[in-house]
């Protein structure tokens, strides 16, 4: 119920605060063009509650569906303009205006998403150092020559600080072959001069890029043996004699360095014994394990019941909170606004193309569950959501397709090349047009978001 909760308000909070910003990009802007604003709506629909404010008395609304909002202008296409305002309508101002006007909205958007950043920034963002561990044989980490210890600080010559950046070059490369890591030896062969590593990504499908593409490559974080915090009652774990507190230092020999490498491990395996040799009051142990096969999304795994954590001092000596100075702090956030927007223009069209799935496409459903999650992962996980979030809606609105902003900037700019506005046939076309195709984009998101769930 409070998981339901959360995520009901998050979904609602996320709407609310990106649908007010866009709105308030185009109410600004107009204003400032002169031109008279008649409402000011979040939501669609029957209005539920209204008041009047403001020189020109702009109704300020709350609408009955809240999955976005609009500003109402004075508009003789739209209906009677009074004489006293009707060089205030949309459609007496020039091309110019009414483009900057259109735009403001998704500029607003994209803003948010930098401020949002730029706050986080500020404020600290925690994080993980770039450790790797020693790959897997048979991966491409492993043909690059990745040794335990290596620090990645660079993907291509972009600087990276933390997993995450290393996490995020990566899935920015998509589509390239490979790309160069600059890594610092750590640990014993701390000292050592810094290294190049050329790593191969081409052979990453979509799939695995939706997946787990870091493992896959077989770059993994070197966290150390994990501790047991926790056996499922009943479960194998339990079962087989394992406590908690116990180190888990290797699974069927083969050494693990992190929760993860228990979970692939006892996942790759249902039903199947396992050994966990483990080290328990200074004496190491060798326990036999039948992880019980589970189907999740069609798939066989074995699970044993642990529920596993990182040694407190291996966690506090990779651990760093990357922070910047104000004005530093708003460069990089319209840094990484600049390049996740670049990326959803990417992505969008890989998925056109056919290079990237449509299950990539979620809807409003989706939208909540994230919401609500994000929103019980801490403040500023859920800043960092609103801030995707606002970059999406940003993006998606500059695309030109009729009804979206983007539709009516193309208007604009073609009325900017014949001289004057496009015809009302063409006008109305275009709207059956964008209509239809925002009818299936809307179809496919709600499929997506009810197959993720069932």
């Amino acid at each position: 119920m409070i998981e339901l909760a959360y995520k009901v308000l998050g979904f609602l909070l996320t709407l609310g605060v990106l649908v007010v910003f866009h709105e308030l990009g185009h109410y600004l802007v107009a204003r400032w063009c002169g031109v008279r604003v008649l409402r000011f709506s979040v939501g669609f629909g029957r209005v539920v509650a209204a008041r009047r404010f403001g020189r020109d008395g702009t109704e300020w609304a709350l609408s009955a569906i809240p999955l976005g909002g609009y500003v109402k202008f004075a508009d003789e296409r739209e209906g009677d303009v009074a004489p006293a305002d009707v060089a205030r309508a949309f459609n007496r101002q020039s091309v110019w205006k009414r483009i900057a006007i259109v735009a403001a909205g998704p500029v607003a958007n994209l803003l948010l998403a930098m401020l949002l950043f730029a706050g986080t920034y500020m404020v600290g963002v925690p994080g993980q150092r770039a450790v790797l561990a020693e790959a897997p044989p048979g991966t491409a980490a492993a043909a690059a020559g990745i040794r335990a210890g290596d620090l990645v600080v660079a993907v291509d010559g972009e600087p990276v600080r933390s997993w995450q950046d290393l996490r995020w070059r990566l899935t920015k490369a998509q589509g390239h072959e490979t790309v160069v890591l600059a890594v610092e030896p750590t640990g014993p062969r701390a000292g050592d001069p810094p290294v190049t590593r050329l790593l191969d990504i081409g052979a990453l499908r979509a799939a695995d890029w939706e997946g787990n593409a870091l493992g896959t490559l077989g770059l993994r974080a070197d966290l150390g043996p994990p501790l047991i915090a926790e056996l499922v009652p009943g479960k194998p774990g339990e079962r087989s004699g394992l406590k908690v507190g116990d180190r888990i230092v290797a699974v069927d020999r083969a050494v693990v360095h992190s929760p993860g490498d228990v979970a692939m491990a006892t996942n790759a395996k249902p039903g199947v014994p396992v050994v966990f040799r483990v080290e328990r009051g200074g004496d190491v142990d060798e326990v036999t394990v039948t992880p019980e096969a589970v189907d999740q999304a069609g798939r066989i795994v074995g699970i044993a019941g642990l529920r596993l954590k990182v040694d407190p001092a291996t966690a506090e000596r990779l651990a760093l909170t990357v922070r910047y100075g104000p004005l530093e702090a708003l460069a990089q956030g319209a840094r990484k606004t600049w390049e996740l927007s670049v990326f959803t223009l990417r992505m969008l069209g890989r998925i056109f193309v056919g290079e990237a799935s449509l299950k990539n496409i979620s809807g409003p459903l989706t939208m909540a569950d994230f919401a609500g999650q994000s929103a019980q992962a801490g403040t500023l996980v859920f800043v960092g959501y609103l801030a995707l979030i606002s970059i999406s809606l940003g993006v998606l609105n500059l695309l030109p397709v009729p009804l979206l902003d983007g539709g009516h900037l193309l208007y604009y700019f073609a009325e900017v090349l014949k001289g004057s506005p496009v015809s009302d046939r063409a006008f109305e076309v275009g709207q059956r047009i964008g209509m239809a195709m925002l009818a299936v984009l809307m179809a496919l998101a709600l499929f997506n978001d009810v197959s993720r769930l069932f």
